[in-house]
């Protein structure tokens, strides 16, 4: 099952507050540190796919490309 972006959020930030308990041993710490990189890249890849759709804007029945100039 895919989780969504925000479930997926809501375990790195369960993993943070775990490991900045400082109540882990160092293995189980190395284990959720890589757990957490590992749902980093999954948030990103949503937050990357979400910007792709959102730079797609319907317009007159077609989509057409945008940027946004910062």
């Amino acid at each position: 099952m895919n989780k969504s972006f925000e479930e997926n959020l809501e375990e790195l930030e369960t993993i943070v507050k775990e490991l900045e308990s400082g109540n882990v041993n160092l293995d189980d710490a190395i284990n959720k540190y890589s757990d957490a990189m590992k749902l980093v890249k999954v948030c990103e890849e949503k937050i990357k796919n979400a910007e792709e759709l959102v730079a797609k804007i319907v317009k007159d029945g077609k989509e057409e490309d945008f940027e946004v100039n910062e």
